[in-house]
């Protein structure tokens, strides 16, 4: 039985809302509540292979205060309240297995303040890390959290989002300040100060980070921004083996090259590649690599890395130093996810991703490519290899039953795999659906316990995005 069936077959009765708290909400939000059959499969859609599960209604809400009277509406009933941004999540976050209202976010898309003397802004959950750096455009500020995807920041808090930068600026973790959240009983809650510090209380911010919504609304977003350093240059080099450029990347790290990004992409996503965007570049294992600083550091990093990459036998550097260049350089990297999923016609891709310590890195995808081709798969590997966190797209047909459960099964090996290297089961995806088989192996059972205990303490009627990460 592939996950979609196996989720359908365990799902709870759903929990759909009655007519008179429907009316209630027509009441309050006219329009923008909506329960027409598009919409609904819309919000009940997202990244991943599962088929869609969608809502009983939509209400696109424009401010804290009515995300509060939802989740009140619906508290009164016990009817589940699924919080939505984008819909780019790929672990089923979105899906409303036990129906339901969506709280739709992207009409809350206002920058609410920047503070370039503190280094913060602060936004709604709907705004997006593309519309956010737009703001900042003239700022001398960036955003730094680049999951690839133009998420919602609330999305992304809630996932606890990395991405490309990560190797130099952090996770969605590392660039919080302080959030606003709706909690189970309607109440409206600022989890922190906008101090750089405290040591006041328990982190309620950091708890929220990564909770997927099962644990609260995250309404506005307070995020640290980051001074656009005095130049960049990015590169892109080649190698015989994925080993080769793994080991390139971490043996610059421990001789301090502070990179400012570092993906690898092996050479099956490399003839996606080039064949989504039209470009040529050599079909083998390939670093993209970014460098930040004065132009001076940019070429003492640059000899440095140069000399690495001779050692584990890199190809020639194609450099970009323009911002239109660099875009260009970057672009086929972004679009790997569209490209791989050309590969096969009419494929479905089950994406899932590990991470693991940098020094089990190289070891854990020699042994991943070595699965995929023992059981005949088809599946790219790519991924952010200076923090230890790499994807693997296995591309399936949706209608044969064989590749599905190939790919379900490839999927538990890669994180039984992660975790015997000492990782964890997901770096950035999440847990949603697909991997809360995998909480306990990697956390123990009293680990699951006590994250069991904060969900039942927080949501007493398991309202937030039931059946996701823990249940009750």
């Amino acid at each position: 039985m592939n996950d979609a069936a196996r989720v359908k077959a365990q799902t709870p009765r759903r929990r759909a809302p009655s007519a008179a708290l429907l009316e209630r909400l027509r009441q309050r939000f006219g329009e923008r509540l909506s329960t027409s059959q598009a919409t609904l499969l819309q919000h009940g859609s997202d990244e991943s292979s599962y088929l869609p599960q969608p809502p009983d209604a939509v209400v696109y809400v424009q401010g804290s205060e009515e995300a509060a009277f939802v989740v009140r509406q619906c508290a009164a009933e016990r009817v589940p309240v699924i919080g939505f941004g984008t819909g780019s999540s790929v672990e089923g976050h979105v899906l409303a297995v036990q129906g339901g209202v969506c709280v739709d976010f992207s009409q809350m898309n206002q920058v609410l303040a920047i503070r370039p003397n503190d280094l913060t802004a602060t936004v709604q959950a709907g705004v997006t890390r593309g519309q956010l750096n737009a703001a900042l455009a003239g700022s001398g500020f960036f955003f730094s959290v680049d999951p690839g995807a133009d998420a919602s920041i609330g999305g992304m808090v809630a996932t606890a989002a990395s991405g490309t930068n990560t190797v130099r600026y952090g996770t969605m973790r590392d660039n919080l300040v302080s959030l606003t959240v709706v909690t189970a009983d309607g109440e409206v809650v600022r989890t922190a100060s906008r101090a750089r510090k405290s040591s006041a209380g328990y982190n309620l911010t950091q708890l929220y980070c990564g909770c997927e919504g099962t644990l609260g609304l995250i309404c506005e977003v307070t995020v640290r921004l980051h001074p656009h350093p005095e130049a960049c240059a990015a590169a892109v080099v080649s190698f015989p083996t994925v080993r080769d450029a793994v080991d390139s990347v971490i043996d610059a790290i421990q001789l301090g090259v502070p990179l400012a990004r570092a993906e690898m992409l092996d050479a099956l996503t490399l003839r996606a590649v080039n064949a989504h965007s039209r470009t040529t570049l050599p079909e083998s294992p390939t670093l993209f690599l970014e460098f930040c600083g004065s132009k001076a550091q940019i070429d003492a990093q640059a000899e440095l890395m140069r000399e690495v990459v001779d050692s584990h036998g890199g190809g020639a550097f194609e450099w970009a130093l323009r911002p239109e260049e660099r875009s260009r350089l970057w672009t086929p990297r972004h679009h790997a996810y569209f490209a791989c999923l050309q590969l096969k016609a009419g494929s479905r891709s089950l994406t899932t991703d590990a991470c693991v310590p940098l020094s089990e890195l190289a070891a854990c995808i020699d042994e991943t490519q070595a699965d995929v081709a023992a059981h005949g798969l088809l599946a790219p590997i790519f991924g952010h290899v200076g923090d230890g966190n790499f994807h693997c797209l296995v591309l399936v047909d949706p209608e044969d039953p064989a590749q599905n459960e190939a790919a379900e099964a490839f999927s538990r090996r890669l994180v039984q795999r992660s975790l015997d290297h000492g990782g964890t089961s997901t770096g950035e995806h999440g847990v949603g659906l697909h991997k809360m088989r995998y909480l306990e192996d990697e956390h123990g059972t009293p680990g699951v316990a006590l994250m069991r205990a904060i969900k039942k303490a927080l949501d007493p009627h398991d309202i937030f995005n039931p059946g996701k990460v823990v249940t009750p």
